[in-house]
């Protein structure tokens, strides 16, 4: 009886670190890295009120304004309206825009132009 005792308990000893036995093929890694980002891309620097001149050339916006001069976009030049759609109509004289600058390079460059 003490024989058959011992027996039992040795499979027991033997047969418990089976069933307590951690799994590692069903876990998950959760660890998370963090990658750096960098955003690149004109700052606005100032932002100037004019109206459309009486006078436009094909092809181009002459803006009137405030200040000394007049500003003139050829072609390529972004007419937006207030919702950020491109502007596909002709600016009418006297509309009033909004005129945005960036400073690229030490150089004041017109970015957009915004149609109310």
């Amino acid at each position: 009886m003490i024989m058959k005792t011992f027996i039992t308990m040795a499979c027991c000893a033997l047969i418990a670190p089976l069933a307590f036995a951690k799994d590692n093929k069903n876990t998950k890694q959760t660890g998370y890295t963090e990658q750096g980002v960098t955003v690149t891309g004109a700052s606005i620097t100032t932002i100037e009120t004019g109206a459309a001149a009486s006078y436009q050339p094909a092809g181009m916006l002459v803006v009137n304004y405030t200040g000394p001069g007049r500003y003139i976009l050829e072609g390529g030049a972004s007419i937006l309206k207030t919702n950020g759609e491109v502007a596909r109509f002709p600016v009418k004289p006297g509309t009033p825009v909004l005129v945005y600058f960036t400073n690229t390079g030490g150089v004041k460059a017109i970015d957009r132009v915004v149609v109310d």
